[in-house]
């Protein structure tokens, strides 16, 4: 049974390593990721991890595909995979002292085509950030690409207050709904 993880991060290949999986192939997915007129954060996430899987699985017939997608939202806003300083510290002055979700859509297809669907909901509180704090981290260069401009499992650790929920969920990778789909597909696992 081959297993394509259609993502190229490579922390949700880390992360299923800790689960015991190595994938049998790469093949990450270009889909859209432009949010529709009024979509709802959830739906959002949900959308773009199934999107994302019935594009590779289209490319490997018979194969067992992962995708999933991560989703920083403030209410109902979405925010950006920031794609600059200017971005990542705009998310970072919205996020400052304030609870927000973190939303990981999983999809998984399997060989006949079936796909099963998972989203984990977290919710992460910053502290309240000064000036120095945002320009440090913005210096640091470690938002880059990641959505609402940070990564918790880097130096934003030092500035998150709590979470609520599934720390590798907030990573990229829910470990928990990931492993029960791959074990409910028939996948071997440890």
């Amino acid at each position: 049974m081959r297993l394509i993880l259609a993502s190229a991060s490579p922390r949700r290949r880390d992360l299923l390593g800790q689960i015991g999986v190595s994938p049998d192939a790469v093949d990450p997915a270009d889909v859209d990721e432009t949010p529709l007129k009024g979509e709802l954060p959830a739906i959002y996430a949900a959308r773009v991890a199934a999107d994302k899987g019935a594009l590779v699985a289209a490319r490997h017939p018979g194969a067992l595909i992962l995708s999933g997608d991560t989703v920083v939202a403030a209410g109902r806003r979405i925010l950006p995979k920031a794609e600059s300083e200017e971005e990542a510290r705009k998310c970072l002055e919205l996020l400052s002292g304030r609870r927000h979700r973190v939303l990981s859509a999983i999809t998984l297809i399997d060989a006949e085509g079936r796909a099963r669907h998972r989203l984990s909901s977290n919710i992460v509180t910053f502290k309240r950030l000064d000036r120095v704090e945002i320009d440090a981290y913005v210096a640091s260069g470690e938002w880059q690409g990641k959505a609402g401009g940070y990564a918790i499992q880097g130096r934003a650790a030092g500035l998150i207050r709590a979470i609520q929920g599934s720390h590798s969920a907030i990573m990229g990778l829910p470990l928990y709904e990931t492993r029960a789909l791959l074990k409910a597909a028939g996948y071997p696992l440890d």
